[in-house]
C-alpha cells in the first residue's frame, strides 16, 4: 500500500469510528431522556398544614388563665372591677382553679314560679379565638318580667369545644354573693361551669334549673 492508500484508508477509518461515537453517543442521549430513573428528581413534595376543622371541633390548652388576667376581662366587659367583683372571682378560683376558657355573653330570662331563659355569647380560647355559643333553659323561682343581663362564665375542665355543647345542671347550695356581684356552679361530668352575673342577673343565677349549652341558636328550652 503506498503512502496516499495508507492515509486515505486512516481517513476513512477514522471517519467511520467518529460516525460510530457520533451515533453511540445520540443513543445514550436518547436512552437518557426517556429513562426515568435519570431524569433529574421532581422538587421534593410539599407539605401543607391541614385546614383546621370546625370550631366546634377545637382542642382547648390546658394551661388557663391568672386570676388577675380574668378580673381585668371581666372587669372591661361588665364596664368596671369592682370590690364585689374581684371577692366573687377570687372565691371561684379558690374553689374551682384556673378556667381554661371563658364565656361573654348575654341571656333574658323571665318567671313566675316556672320560666325559661335564653342566652348567647362567645365562647373565647386562651390564644384569642373564639366562636359564637347559645345557651336555653327553664328556670326556676320568682324572676318578673323579660330580664336582660350580662354573663360572664368561667369554664373548667373543658378538653374540646364539642364537649361543651350538653345540658348544666344548677350545684346546689352553690350560690355566692358580695356586693353586687354573684356566681353559681353548673356541672355536668368534669366540666364546671361558674357563670358571674351583677345587677338584675343575679336574679337569674338563683333562679336556675339547668342550662342546655348549644352550637345553634334554639327556641326549645328542653
Amino acid at each position: 500500500m503506498g503512502i496516499v492508500g495508507f492515509w486515505e484508508y486512516r481517513m476513512r477509518r477514522s471517519s467511520a469510528l467518529a460516525l460510530s461515537a457520533a451515533l453511540t453517543f445520540l443513543i445514550s442521549a436518547a436512552s437518557f431522556a426517556q429513562d426515568p430513573d435519570t431524569i433529574a428528581p421532581a422538587p421534593a413534595e410539599q407539605t401543607t398544614t391541614p385546614a383546621p376543622g370546625p370550631p366546634e371541633n377545637r382542642p382547648i390548652p390546658q394551661d388557663g388563665y391568672t386570676a388577675q388576667e380574668i378580673v381585668n376581662v371581666a372587669g372591661n366587659f361588665f364596664g368596671e372591677t369592682t370590690e364585689g367583683l374581684a371577692k366573687v372571682i377570687e372565691r371561684v378560683f379558690a374553689e374551682q382553679g384556673k378556667p381554661v376558657a371563658y364565656i361573654t355573653g348575654e341571656e333574658a330570662s323571665g318567671a313566675i314560679g316556672v320560666g325559661l331563659r335564653y342566652g348567647r355569647g362567645n365562647l373565647i380560647y386562651p390564644d384569642g379565638g373564639n366562636m359564637p355559643v347559645f345557651w336555653q333553659g327553664p328556670s326556676i323561682g320568682w324572676d318578673f318580667g323579660g330580664n336582660a343581663s350580662k354573663v360572664f362564665t368561667l369554664v373548667y375542665k373543658l378538653q374540646n369545644t364539642h364537649d361543651l355543647f350538653q345540658r348544666y345542671p344548677g350545684v346546689d347550695g352553690s350560690l355566692y354573693f358580695v356586693a353586687g356581684v354573684g356566681v353559681n356552679y353548673q356541672r355536668n361530668g368534669p366540666i364546671t361551669l361558674a357563670p358571674i352575673r351583677t345587677g338584675v342577673g343575679l336574679r337569674a343565677g338563683a333562679s336556675v334549673g339547668y342550662l342546655h349549652y348549644t352550637i345553634k341558636e334554639s327556641w326549645i328550652p328542653f
